[in-house]
């Protein structure tokens, strides 16, 4: 009876250790960001010559929010009077969507700021820049290139 009693003791605690384990994985995974795409990956390319912006709608220096015609959210940034730029918006960092601030990109969530004009990193925590997406200028709009 001892033996019974000790077996039956031994697969009790070990499955509450594995129950507890597998909570506590699934407590862990919650913790990440849940915008559904993984910071620091690329998006799905945009068809090219899909308008984003009219040009003179972003001033020169500065950067406007956007929305792709597949729903993403991008920013367009005019670094001359005749070129420009755009990069995902999604912050590299947990995926927040960044927001255009003068010369800046700033993520609410973390205080990540990014430069408005080249996507690069100018305060963390966000260590990675943001991906660009390919455009250009045509007829006085932005483009996807």
């Amino acid at each position: 009876m001892t033996a019974e009693l000790h077996s039956r003791r031994t697969v009790l605690t070990t499955g509450a250790a594995v129950a507890g384990a597998a909570v506590g994985a699934v407590a862990l995974s919650a913790c990440g960001s849940d915008s559904g795409s993984k910071p620091g990956t690329a998006q799905a390319p945009i068809a090219a010559g899909t308008p984003l912006v009219a040009l003179a709608d972003v001033p020169v220096g500065q950067a406007k929010a956007a929305k792709a015609p597949d729903g993403s959210d991008v920013i367009v940034a005019r670094p001359s009077e005749s070129a420009a730029a755009a990069f995902s918006a999604v912050c590299t960092h947990q995926g927040c969507t960044v927001t255009p601030k003068g010369a800046d990109l700033v993520c609410p969530c973390h205080g990540s700021v990014f430069n408005a004009l080249t996507g690069e990193v100018k305060q963390g925590p966000a260590n990675k820049p943001l991906p660009s997406v390919p455009v250009k200028v045509e007829n006085g709009k932005v483009v996807t290139g």
